[in-house]
């Protein structure tokens, strides 16, 4: 298909009929926000989790503050501390989902958030069993497994959704302009109706005119006196 129009004309460039191949830009920036938008939903769930537990709503981000102040972060509510913990969630969670948009900008769309889900749980296993057991020992020893593994998927399945924020808004389309009902039935039916009477009045009249003017050869002059008739008989000898 080379993109002309049916009827002919000139052919259409292949950009304006596909969709525009993003940029890495765009790709990280989507990625970037969808990581954004699931570490939130992770956290929340995370504290949610902890509530029904009878502890503290921020436990999961004064357990990521100890990589900072130690064990004097583990505190049973929000302290300043929290902030170090919560920023390093945002922070972390969001490059990530920037990085994996990345690694699967060329991935068909249906396989997206699976792979996103299984991305999240491999990174969970990854983080908190190997790379926390070093640089965070207490997030490793103290985090709530099932609700961690639980928050990970959560988080996997919103930076899955991230190609929603490559589309482009719809342009709204201009309204037809509303014409009242019986307006075009009625201009169609009385344009002709109307001009119907006109030319058979003009034939009438024509008519009319036709049958009251005498032809040249019937033309008798007012006063003009009739000759009188000739008989074909010869006349009478005297």
């Amino acid at each position: 298909m080379d993109g002309s129009f049916p009827g002919g004309g000139p052919p259409v460039p292949a950009q304006v009929i596909g969709p525009r191949r993003r940029s890495a830009l765009e790709v990280a920036f989507a990625g970037l926000q969808g990581g954004m938008l699931g570490v939130l939903w992770m956290l929340a769930w995370l504290g949610v989790s902890a509530a029904w537990q009878r502890t503290s709503f921020w436990t999961a981000e004064n357990l990521f503050a100890t990589a900072f102040y130690g064990g004097s972060a583990i505190q049973p509510g929000f302290v300043r501390s929290t902030f170090s913990g919560l920023a390093l969630y945002l922070l972390l969670y969001s490059l990530l989902g920037a990085a994996f948009a990345l690694a699967v900008r060329r991935f068909p769309r249906s396989t997206v958030l699976m792979t996103a889900v299984v991305f999240a749980a491999a990174w969970y296993y990854i983080s908190f069993r190997v790379i926390w057991k070093s640089v965070i020992p207490l997030a490793f020893l103290l985090h709530p497994e099932t609700a961690t593994i639980i928050g990970h998927l959560i988080y996997g399945t919103f930076l899955g959704r991230f190609p929603v924020y490559l589309e482009e808004p719809r342009k709204p389309e201009a309204p037809s302009p509303e014409v009242p009902s019986g307006t075009t039935n009625s201009a169609s039916t009385l344009e002709p109706v109307s001009a119907l009477p006109l030319a058979v009045d003009s034939r009438l009249q024509e008519g009319t005119a036709d049958a009251d003017t005498p032809s040249p050869d019937e033309a008798v002059e007012p006063d003009a006196t009739p000759a009188p008739a000739q008989s074909s008989l010869p006349p009478d000898p005297a």
